[in-house]
C-alpha cells in the first residue's frame, strides 16, 4: 500500500469515527430532550393546579374532589414508605442470595437458583397483585398482623385493625418484585471481584465468611449500591400490584397495618374518572411530583454510588 493510500485510509477512518461520535451524541441528546419534553408537557398540563394551590399542594393532606381540595402529601408519604419497606425486606434477601450463588453454592445449583430468581422479573405486575389479593393478604392478616396487633398493638407501628391490605402488604409485594433486579446485578458485581482478592484473603488465614464480609463486599459496594438504586427506581413507579393491595386511602399513618395510597396508584385509580379541567390538572401535577421525586431520589442514590466508588478507588 502506498503512502497516499495509507493516508486516505487514515483520513476515512477519522471521518468515520467523527460521524460515529456525532450520531451517538445525538442519541444521547435525544434521551435528554425526551425527558425535558416530558417535564415541560406535564408542567403545561398541570399549570391550572399549580396556579391555584401553589406549594401548599405538596404539604396539604386534603383530598376531596367534591370540594375541590387537593393535596399530594398522603401520596408522597405512601410512595416513600412503601418503597422504604420494600428495600428493608428485599435488600438483605437479595444480597444474601447473590452471595450464596457466587460464593457458596455448588456449581450444579448456581444455574437453577439464578434462573428461579430471575424468573420473578418475568411475572407481570397484575399477576403479583392478584396473587397478593387472593393469597398474601389473607395470610398476612391471619398469621402476621393479628398476632402482632395482639402482642404489640400499643406500639404505633402495629396499631389499628389488621385488615391485611395496607402499607405492610404494599412493601412486601414490592420487595418480591424488586428482588430479582437487585439479586441479578449484585451477583454480576460479586462475580466481577478478582479471584486474586479472594485467594489472598484465604491464604492469610481468613475463612469464607471473613473473606466475603471483609474483601468481596467492600470491593463491590459501589455496584451493590447501584443495584439497590435500580430496585428503588422500580419500586417508586410500580402501579398495579401496589394499587391492588395497599388499600387506596389518602391518609398518613405510622401504622404498618393502615391503608395508604401512592402517587402511581392514585393516577391509576382516578385519572379515567376525573371530571373537570382542574381535577385532571391536579392528577397531572401528581404525575409531575412522582417524576420529580423519582429524579431526586435517583440523583441522591447516584451520588451515593459515586461517593462509594471514589472511596473504593482510594482504598484499593
Amino acid at each position: 500500500m502506498s503512502a497516499r493510500q495509507g493516508g486516505q485510509s487514515w483520513l476515512a477512518g477519522r471521518i468515520a469515527d467523527e460521524w460515529f461520535r456525532r450520531i451517538t451524541a445525538g442519541f444521547a441528546a435525544t434521551v435528554a430532550l425526551l425527558i425535558l419534553g416530558l417535564f415541560v408537557q406535564m408542567v403545561v398540563a398541570s399549570w391550572p393546579a399549580i396556579q391555584r394551590y401553589g406549594p401548599s399542594f405538596i404539604t396539604s393532606r386534603d383530598w376531596d374532589p367534591v370540594a375541590k381540595e387537593f393535596g399530594a402529601l398522603p401520596f408522597i408519604w405512601g410512595t416513600l414508605v412503601s418503597t422504604f419497606l420494600a428495600l428493608i425486606i428485599a435488600v438483605p434477601i437479595a444480597v444474601g442470595s447473590a452471595i450464596f450463588v457466587t460464593e457458596l453454592a455448588p456449581a450444579r445449583l448456581r444455574g437453577p437458583v439464578s434462573f428461579l430468581i430471575e424468573l420473578l422479573a418475568a411475572v407481570p405486575s397484575v399477576v403479583y397483585g392478584l396473587w397478593g389479593v387472593l393469597v398474601m393478604i389473607p395470610w398476612l392478616r391471619d398469621h402476621v398482623e393479628r398476632p402482632l396487633s395482639v402482642r404489640f398493638g400499643s406500639f404505633p407501628l402495629f396499631s389499628g385493625a389488621p385488615y391485611g391490605v395496607g402499607m405492610l402488604a404494599a412493601g412486601l409485594i414490592l420487595a418480591i418484585m424488586i428482588l430479582p433486579i437487585i439479586t441479578a446485578v449484585t451477583r454480576d458485581v460479586l462475580n466481577a471481584v478478582p479471584a486474586d482478592q479472594r485467594a489472598a484473603s484465604l491464604v492469610l488465614g481468613a475463612n469464607f465468611w471473613e473473606t466475603t464480609w471483609r474483601v468481596v463486599l467492600p470491593y463491590g459496594r459501589a455496584g451493590i449500591a447501584g443495584a439497590i438504586v435500580l430496585g428503588m427506581g422500580r419500586a417508586l413507579g410500580e402501579t398495579m400490584a401496589v394499587t391492588m393491595v395497599i388499600g387506596n386511602r389518602p391518609d398518613i399513618s405510622v401504622s404498618l397495618f393502615a391503608p395508604g395510597y401512592t402517587l402511581a396508584s392514585v393516577l391509576a385509580n382516578e385519572y379515567t374518572e376525573a371530571t373537570g379541567r382542574l381535577q385532571i390538572a391536579v392528577l397531572v401535577e401528581i404525575a409531575l411530583v412522582l417524576f420529580l421525586v423519582t429524579v431526586l431520589v435517583n440523583a441522591l442514590a447516584r451520588w451515593l454510588v459515586w461517593s462509594l466508588g471514589r472511596q473504593s478507588a482510594r482504598t484499593s
